[in-house]
């Protein structure tokens, strides 16, 4: 499957933004689906993931309550809406897509990624 992220962008601490990620190209609801994100310097790391059927999300702590994962399979589409921005979640953020299983966290569980898109909060 491929995939294309988008919605990133500037925004202040406190602020919202959604992130979307096109998929194309396999039965998109045969995918779990997640976001990762990478600061400069540091490691790629998992932000939220959600099932196949949209119906289990799940997060990293440094985002629960804040962040929101869902997907539209009739749309090919996933999305992480992001509330509270903090400046800490300034990185690029890149959906990811695995054959896996649901509560998969880790970069190697996914074997699609989409471009990456750069979100900056500032303080």
């Amino acid at each position: 499957v491929q995939l294309q992220a988008s919605g990133g962008g500037l925004v202040q601490a406190g602020g919202s933004l959604r992130l979307s990620c096109a998929a194309s190209g396999r039965t998109f609801s045969g995918y779990v689906m997640a976001w990762f994100r990478q600061a400069p310097g540091k490691e790629r790391d998992f932000v939220a993931g959600i099932s196949w059927s949209g119906g289990t999300p799940y997060y990293a702590d440094s985002v629960k309550g804040r962040f929101t994962i869902s997907r539209d399979n009739a749309k090919n589409t996933e999305y992480l809406q992001m509330n509270s921005l903090k400046p800490e979640d300034t990185a690029v953020y890149y959906c990811a897509a695995s054959r896996g299983f649901v509560g998969a966290r880790e970069s190697a569980d996914f074997r699609s990624w989409g471009q990456g898109t750069q979100v900056t909060v500032s303080s």
